[in-house]
């Protein structure tokens, strides 16, 4: 008898000349996701008005796709909004006229209150380049100077060199983080892009010496860094990948200057969101890789190394914004790899009883599990020696993550030691399934076996939005995201 397969998305991201955040995104639509469910999906959150195309451009004689984000003026009563129209394009034509004038997407990390005033004074033309000029999540802290021409005191309301006033707003890590979870983003999406973000404020928290959550993005910044995120996260979903594997990842050389000065490539933040990652040796004097792309690979690879045994299927490239003598575009490949759906799949139970950890630690404990890689956390009631009651912790996750798992255990709880043993499991193969309802769109997730529909159940947190949004109850959206299900198969 044949064993039965289920096919596996993998996109493996070929990072030969770095990884930034809108080369990310740029090379997922070339490899095929739809860019107008990623502009709808955006525009459904809060953020500033803004224009998004993807310009087929050429690198080195690869045919790319280039992310050109434009952000109108806003209406205000003097007729400007932030001072001028931010637009992220290809820089291209204005090197070759001898100047550079890259975005103004920095992070600015806050440990002041915001009710003083500063002079906002830009010259032009700018005097650096940044190789990808485009998601540079910098942290700075404010009285500083950048290094394109234009002084910065903080404080707000500020004059602008450009004859105009406009104002600077800031988001906290935090309040971004609270957006996502408050939308109605498909659920992968929001996991994975609040991982994200996650990962990066924890980087740029260490370097300043503040709390991951008081991190600040700059305005402008904060909406490059949004769109590029949520829009990779949104585009993967639309892609169905499953896991993503990353290419050891190249750095580039030589100095960048930032708010503090002239600091070494890789950037703090670069680097401290790398580690633990393998580099690639690429001789250019260039910054090649952002805190952008570094937290997209970070948080979001399952591994890093050469390319994954499988089938391709598709492959993408996404352009940075500067020619080099080298193709400077990402490289995104989409394989099917067949896995066995039968046995069962390995994986490893963590089990730890505790008997002196509050209830608040445990909470917190299984929060950092799973994002650990945890597949599963659970607490059961047990009574211990003396006749104290504790709770034995169980951990299943993949053999790849149990290290991770042992160590976040023994870290974040009071355990002296977790008992490890290898198990089997058998699942259905899922996938998910956006239906429309007259509540609003429920993500499903459907389970199959051998080919045929065995489970559907509807996502709890889209299900219970839309029952709040429009006062019914839960079950009302759950039976009918139900029979939309059983609808699309009877039509197929």
């Amino acid at each position: 008898m044949t064993e039965a397969k289920k096919i596996r998305k993998t996109l493996y991201l070929d990072c030969f000349s770095g990884i930034a955040g809108d080369m990310t995104l740029a090379a997922l639509v070339d490899l095929g996701a739809d860019p107008a469910y990623i502009e709808s999906e955006l525009r459904r959150l809060p953020l500033d008005p803004f224009r998004m195309a993807f310009v087929p451009t050429v690198r080195r004689g690869i045919s790319a796709k280039l992310l050109k984000l434009t952000f109108p003026e806003r209406d205000t009563p003097q007729g400007h909004a932030e001072g001028h129209v931010h637009r992220r394009e290809s820089e291209q034509g204005r090197h070759e006229r001898g100047h550079a004038h890259p975005s103004h997407d920095h992070l600015h990390v806050h440990d002041h209150a915001h009710t003083h005033e500063h002079p906002h004074a830009h010259e032009h033309p700018h005097a650096h380049e940044h190789p990808h000029a485009h998601d540079h999540a910098r942290a700075h802290q404010h009285d500083h100077e950048h290094g394109h021409g234009h002084a910065h005191t903080h404080g707000h309301p500020h004059s602008h060199g450009h004859e105009h006033d406009h104002h600077h707003e800031h988001r906290k890590a935090a309040d971004i983080l609270a957006m996502i979870e408050a939308s109605d983003l498909p659920a992968r999406v929001k996991e994975r892009s609040a991982k994200v973000f996650e990962r990066i404020a924890e980087a740029e928290g260490k370097i300043h010496g503040i709390a991951p959550s008081e991190v600040h993005f700059h305005e402008v910044g904060a909406m490059d860094s949004i769109i590029d995120i949520i829009g990779v996260c949104l585009a993967l979903e639309n892609l169905g990948v499953d896991d993503i594997v990353v290419s050891p990842i190249p750095t580039g050389m030589g100095k960048v200057r930032i708010a503090h000065g002239l600091y070494p490539v890789p950037a703090p933040a670069t680097a401290e969101l790398l580690r633990g990652i393998p580099l690639a040796s690429m001789p250019a004097n260039a910054e090649l890789t952002t805190p952008t792309g570094a937290g997209i690979a970070k948080a979001l690879a399952s591994g890093f190394g050469p390319i994954p045994e499988g089938t391709i299927d598709r492959i993408g490239y996404g352009a940075g914004n500067k020619d080099f003598e080298f193709p400077n575009v990402l490289r995104a490949i989409l394989l099917h790899r067949e896995l066995p759906s039968a046995p069962g799949e390995r994986v490893v139970v963590l089990e730890a009883q505790i008997d002196d950890s509050s209830g608040e630690t445990m909470g917190y404990a299984m929060e950092r599990l799973l994002a650990s890689g945890a597949l599963d956390v659970y607490y059961t009631p047990v009574y211990m020696k003396k006749n104290r009651p504790g709770v034995l912790a169980t951990v299943v996750c993949l053999p790849e993550d149990a290290a991770a798992c042992e160590a976040t255990l023994l870290a974040e709880t009071s355990t002296f030691g977790v008992r490890r043993s290898e198990r089997t499991r058998r699942m259905l193969d899922r996938k998910w399934q956006t239906v429309e309802t007259p509540y609003g769109r429920v993500r499903v997730k459907l389970g199959y076996e051998n080919g045929e529909l065995v489970q559907a159940s509807p996502e709890f947190e889209d299900a219970a939005q839309a029952a709040r949004l429009h006062g019914v109850p839960l079950q009302t959206v759950y039976r009918e995201a139900l029979r939309r299900i059983g609808e699309s198969f009877n039509r197929d």
